[in-house]
């Protein structure tokens, strides 16, 4: 197997995984949304254990083509000065969170179909949760929200 695939792999199931964790705590801590935390633990546990049910990659695997050392977009980041709030944490880390999973089921559709449609349906359920909490709270300018009334 390709090593480059499974850098992106690696790379893309840290990244769901790290984003689902800051919008788990969010939804749990700051909205108090017991459902939404539960629904995102799900998902990131879900990412994790369809890399474990794959019979050609595993997390040693994984870890072996890692290099962070060489990784020159390490530390690109957001615009110094920029104002951030939790609402903007929350947008940005579910929209790395689809992006990251949208590459894990068009990596795995390489390798293994079935692990490639697991990584679409935790997509589409982060979609889901994504809908439930803006529906639940409101967004207004500056990617903030606003509990209803």
């Amino acid at each position: 197997m390709e090593n480059n695939l499974l850098r992106i792999i690696d790379a893309n199931l840290n990244r769901a995984r790290e984003g689902l964790r800051v919008c788990e705590d969010i939804a749990r801590f700051s909205l108090q949304n017991k459902s939404a935390a539960k629904t995102l633990k799900t998902i990131r546990h879900g990412a994790t254990n369809l890399v474990l049910k794959s019979k050609k990659i595993s997390f040693p695997k994984l870890l072996s083509e890692r290099n962070t050392a060489k990784d020159k977009t390490k530390f690109i980041d957001f615009t110094p000065g920029q104002k951030i709030e939790i609402p903007d944490i929350f947008m940005s880390n579910i929209e790395r969170v689809k992006e990251s999973l949208r590459v894990l089921e068009e990596c795995f559709k390489i390798i293994d179909e079935k692990i490639s449609r697991g990584y679409r349906k935790l997509r589409f359920d982060a979609y889901d949760v994504e809908k439930r909490i803006v529906k639940k709270t409101r967004l207004i300018s500056c990617n903030r929200w606003k509990e209803f009334k």
